[in-house]
């Protein structure tokens, strides 16, 4: 059976993970997949117009594959209990900065079945997804098109469900990775096992090729995950500040001085528990509030206080994800970040 990076025509065993929020633009995802990895767009809070324009300028950039993610539609949830506690927190912060008061979101954002049609319209090559599964009837469109898929598994029994439904690949997501925790099962702060601890359970308890993700910088953690089991590895932190990343600038300063002491894991800024680096949000709301709107209302919520302040230049209400290793961030362009780690292997 091919390997992983063989499927996929790899010479390195290198996933960029597929941030969402604007960090993976389509020229990050195609300098990734140029340099010899795979290279992702996070598509989640994309409109199907946007995504198809974003995967045509990916195709403008590169003729390698690329892939596409979308989160699980079992992650939203309504609107429940009471907002003026958030509202009350961030109208004085909105009159500070001169923007109209805080207003409950409307909707629950992007409508992942037309997000969906469009993908499978353009046969991307390869779509993942995290918090949860894909309803069974988008699954079996998928197998019936060809399309590779990856789920996230942050436990064992997650693994195991992802590989029922028909998953290609799993992403064992540790809990040192930034951003968004994949766990759909139980609460996540009660799962947050380690990349070097989940990889090899994983590895034993599937069928499937296994990406490893959470804490991986270098060509020693690539080798280390490679040596537990794992088919490649998949990165986040080590891509943020590249020239191609469409992070703000107060995000890639926040970076690249960050400590591995730096982050925690926060429901504040979109509702779901997601490692970040501690700003004056998570410090004046508290990283676990209980006043966080579920997802994906909270971002919406957020988003003219993020904006105003984004504006400028500064990232106090910003989500600033990042795994609990950011040393090895540095500002160059994302070829020479996937070639240092090909050299490291």
């Amino acid at each position: 059976m091919p390997s992983f990076s063989e499927i996929h025509t790899m010479s390195i065993p290198v996933v960029q993970a597929p941030m969402a929020g604007g960090p993976t633009t389509p020229e990050l995802v195609a300098a990734v997949s140029n340099a010899g990895g795979l290279g992702s767009l996070g598509a989640e809070y994309l409109s199907p117009a946007q995504i198809e324009k974003d995967v045509l300028r990916i195709r403008e950039l590169t003729q390698r594959p690329f892939a596409i993610n979308l989160f699980s539609p079992d992650a939203d949830q309504p609107l429940a209990g009471d907002f003026a506690p958030i509202a009350n927190f961030m109208a004085r912060h909105h009159q500070q900065l001169g923007i109209a008061p805080p207003q409950p979101p409307a909707s629950p954002g992007e409508n992942f079945r037309e997000q969906m049609d469009v993908l499978i319209r353009l046969r991307v090559p390869v779509i993942s997804t995290t918090l949860g599964l894909f309803p069974a009837d988008v699954m079996e469109r998928l197998k019936r098109e060809k399309i590779y898929v990856i789920g996230t598994a942050t436990t064992v029994e997650e693994a195991r469900m992802l590989e029922q439904s028909g998953v290609d690949a799993i992403t064992a997501q540790g809990s040192e990775a930034g951003g968004h925790r994949g766990t759909f099962t139980t609460d996540a702060e009660q799962v947050l096992i380690g990349t070097m601890s989940l990889v090899p359970q994983i590895v034993d308890a599937v069928n499937v090729p296994v990406l490893a993700s959470g804490g991986i910088m270098d060509g020693r953690g690539i080798v280390a995950a490679l040596t537990l089991g794992a088919d490649a590895v998949q990165m986040g932190t080590a891509f943020l500040t590249c020239d191609e990343a469409g992070i703000p600038d107060a995000y890639k300063s926040a970076i690249l001085s960050a400590r591995e002491d730096q982050t925690r894991v926060t429901r504040a800024f979109s509702g779901r528990p997601a490692r970040g680096i501690v700003n004056r949000l998570m410090r004046e709301l508290g990283p676990m509030s209980p006043h966080a709107p579920p997802f994906p209302l909270a971002a919406q919520a957020l988003a003219p206080l993020r904006s105003a302040a984004e504006g400028r230049g500064c990232g106090d209400f910003s989500p600033l994800w990042s795994g609990q290793n950011a040393s090895g961030c540095w500002e160059v362009p994302a070829a020479v970040v996937t070639q240092e780690l090909a050299a490291g292997v």
